[in-house]
């Protein structure tokens, strides 16, 4: 079991202690993405406070949404999360199922989309130390093989920035837009 815990952990994203110092990320401050060509980045602003909420990953024909959140250090958000989109997906109409994926549990979701036809999604999510990360795939890797293994791969490349601040469990670790290259420091 612990072979299990330690290979599934190699193959998750990284905490920023674990990343390769000397490797180029884009910045986003609370996650750091490894560039790759054809990756188009959006970052989600919240309109009423004007914060970044949320990054969006364009990538081989799909699309993977990323937050990164607080977690206690005593226990992962994981499973409860998971029991929330259940039930949200439920009461939206939609139809959702547990499975297994490469990170771990995972949810399989059917979301109703007005005027046309439900839109598929995946659930995943992983638990680090003192962070939670959950990823919203859409698009070619919710059913094809080799797109859902380049989507897979981009978010096992993402390094996750807790900081040292306190922060509540839940709370959404800050994002913000990169740097500007050769701004100052």
């Amino acid at each position: 079991c612990a072979a299990w815990v330690l290979a599934a952990l190699a193959a998750a994203p990284l905490d920023e202690s674990e990343a390769n110092a000397v490797r180029p990320y884009v910045d986003l401050g609370g996650v750091k993405l490894v560039p790759r060509a054809d990756l188009n980045i959006r970052l989600e602003v919240e309109e009423a406070s004007k914060r970044v909420v949320a990054v969006g990953l364009d990538y081989a024909g799909s699309t993977l949404q990323v937050q990164p959140f607080a977690a206690p250090r005593s226990s992962g958000l994981w499973h409860e999360i998971r029991e929330q989109i259940i039930e949200q997906i439920n009461k939206q109409g939609g139809t959702i199922r547990p499975a297994n994926g490469p990170f771990g549990p995972e949810l399989v979701a059917e979301i109703p989309v007005a005027g046309g036809a439900p839109r598929a999604a995946r659930f995943i999510g992983v638990d680090g130390p003192r962070w939670f990360l959950r990823g919203v795939i859409g698009g070619a890797a919710t059913g094809d093989m080799d797109a859902a293994a380049q989507v897979e791969d981009l978010f096992r490349s993402i390094v996750v920035v807790r900081g040292g601040s306190p922060m509540p469990p839940r709370d959404l670790i800050p994002l913000r837009m990169p740097a500007s290259p050769g701004a100052g420091a």
